[in-house]
């Protein structure tokens, strides 16, 4: 298991004014990290690579479709062509940053819906557009992880259900889902259902509370979400997910307008000191 933290937590650019809490991620014992890419150049990710690297820390990537007007599902094709460009470009980052993955909800606009279910139009588009993605990424040695949202954030992908058909739908191997006990908190009956539901498809394992907090100090039985993901047979990379007092990029889809941890010391130590404990526990 290699366990991260994803740094939104600490803004949506992260540059050199971060490298004190990178520092201080690296020495409580940190694996990797997962870095938002909403904006900035394949440059600017090639250098923050490099700073990571020096930390020893492994990179993976975070991104969203930002904007409707470039929505990979669209059937209007300018609309969709602007899409499969962001799409191009959140590789042409990943790659600069040498991330070893690539998660997120790189489906559809985060807050953006259509007043109803994905139609079969629109999952075919999205497998299409995904596939590609794919290919690339299996030709650059890194792997997919696509995020199913809960409903108040997206319309597309919602349960693990949907996310494991979904999977099998695009059929690559560089392409898989990542979970997150947060969304899956509000979206699913069962957890452990969900986990063993979503099997081998699952890439990512994002841990993030009930309030988007420390780890730990909520509702989500984390214990035995660990042991039911333990038992699956997966050891790939565990993230922990917290806001920060809104991000930018996302507040308005998320809703996150308070402090959802004390400091960040506070959220990186225990958040890591009870995933640590609890996965040894789940042997």
């Amino acid at each position: 298991m290699k366990l991260g933290i994803n740094l939104l937590c600490l803004g949506g650019h992260i540059d050199d004014s971060h490298m004190p809490q990178l520092e201080r991620i690296a020495d409580i014992g940190y694996d990797h990290v997962e870095v938002p890419v909403m904006h900035g150049t394949p440059e600017h990710y090639e250098q923050l690579g490099r700073r990571l690297a020096d930390l020893g820390l492994g990179r993976a990537q975070t991104s969203i479709v930002p904007d409707p007007a470039a929505n990979p599902l669209s059937d209007d094709p300018d609309v969709r062509q602007r899409g499969l460009a962001h799409l191009a470009w959140v590789q042409d980052c990943a790659e600069a940053l040498g991330s070893q993955t690539v998660g997120g909800p790189f489906h559809a606009p985060i807050g953006a819906f259509t007043g109803q279910g994905p139609t079969e139009d629109e999952l075919a588009r999205g497998a299409e557009a995904h596939r590609t993605m794919a290919e690339r990424a299996a030709r650059h040695g890194y792997t997919l992880a696509l995020e199913p949202l809960n409903r108040f954030e997206t319309y597309f992908l919602n349960t693990s259900e949907q996310a494991r058909a979904y999977a099998d739908r695009v059929d690559h191997p560089a392409f898989g889902i990542m979970y997150d006990t947060f969304h899956s908190h509000i979206e699913e009956q069962d957890q452990h259902a969900a986990i063993r539901h979503l099997g081998g498809a699952m890439r990512v394992l994002h841990v993030s509370e009930n309030d988007r907090g420390v780890v730990g100090r909520g509702q989500i039985d984390f214990a035995g979400i660990l042991k039911t993901v333990r038992d699956t047979g997966y050891d790939g990379p565990i993230v922990v997910e917290a806001f920060g007092a809104g991000v930018p990029e996302l507040a308005a889809a998320t809703r996150v307008w308070r402090p959802l941890f004390p400091d960040v010391e506070t959220l990186f130590r225990e958040s890591h000191d009870t995933i640590r404990t609890l996965w040894e526990a789940a042997a």
